[in-house]
């Protein structure tokens, strides 16, 4: 299992509430992690899986050796293309409800299609696709038997490239607007919407929903519920799941993490099924 996609360098804080302009709030439980959709779901495959491939692009720097000392532990291994951009940094905050809101402070970073290809040659199960230009999803799709992609590839979507899932979040306007441009590559359209579960498209024609599942547990932290999602549902196409299936494990995947503090902390994994 692989994942094509960036890396932020996330410092996370909880807040009774998010601050109005010119207001100040109080920070509690303050703490750091590499995370990012590419990072997130990397390591929510290697807890399904039992390991994991993130090819990514960071800055020559010190939070990217941290990042990939972390990720390492996670069960993932790294590789990234180390260029002369900073790695990027992210500033979260988690209210009194779990939702969280993001600041990204730098350029994202996009693995160069060379590595992508020299790391995908051996061919692969399942790949999530995040980040990258179109030869990197060329590459991507090359390398693995399904693919599965985020309309955060915005630049390498509606080029002709075979997607099996296109992935998206129905409350994310940005997401919204770029996700016509695979409409006519994807097998299936998903569209997600929380603890509402969601709907699908297939290209076929058929088209339905499928219900939430509630966290177990309170809800702590929204924070990387919809990258565990998106790599549950590419585990279980990977490994053949018939798609209502494949969406039952990955609405799972979402509702552990959700029950965790920061993305990390509870995620489902692979003896849990």
């Amino acid at each position: 299992m692989a994942v094509v996609g960036h890396v932020e360098w996330v410092q996370f804080a909880r807040v009774e509430r998010v601050p109005h302009a010119g207001e100040i709030v109080e920070a509690h439980e303050p703490f750091e992690e590499p995370a990012g959709g590419g990072a997130v779901a990397a390591v929510q495959l290697a807890r399904l899986a039992g390991a994991s491939l993130l090819i990514t692009a960071l800055g020559d720097d010190e939070l990217a050796r941290r990042s990939q000392r972390r990720l390492g532990e996670l069960g993932v291994e790294v590789a990234a293309a180390l260029v002369a951009t900073p790695t990027r940094r992210a500033l979260t905050l988690v209210d009194r409800d779990g939702e969280r809101t993001i600041t990204t402070l730098g350029e994202r970073l996009d693995p160069p299609a060379e590595l992508v290809q020299r790391r995908l040659a051996g061919g692969f199960d399942g790949t999530y696709f995040t980040a990258g230009d179109l030869d990197a999803l060329r590459a991507a799709r090359a390398g693995s038997r399904v693919l599965t992609a985020s309309p955060r590839a915005e630049h390498a979507l509606g080029r002709g490239v075979e997607l099996d899932a296109l992935i998206l979040s129905a409350k994310d306007t940005h997401e919204r607007m770029h996700e016509q441009a695979a409409l006519g590559e994807a097998a299936v359209l998903v569209r997600t919407e929380g603890a509402r579960g969601g709907s699908y498209h297939e290209r076929s024609g058929a088209s339905g929903r499928w219900s939430g599942m509630p966290p177990p547990g309170p809800l702590r932290d929204g924070y990387g519920c919809g990258d565990s999602f998106a790599a549950g549902l590419t585990y279980g196409l990977a490994i053949g799941l018939q798609l209502e299936q494949a969406l039952e494990l990955a609405s799972r995947c979402g509702a552990v993490c959700a029950s965790g503090r920061g993305p990390y902390e509870q995620q489902l994994r692979g003896e849990d099924l």
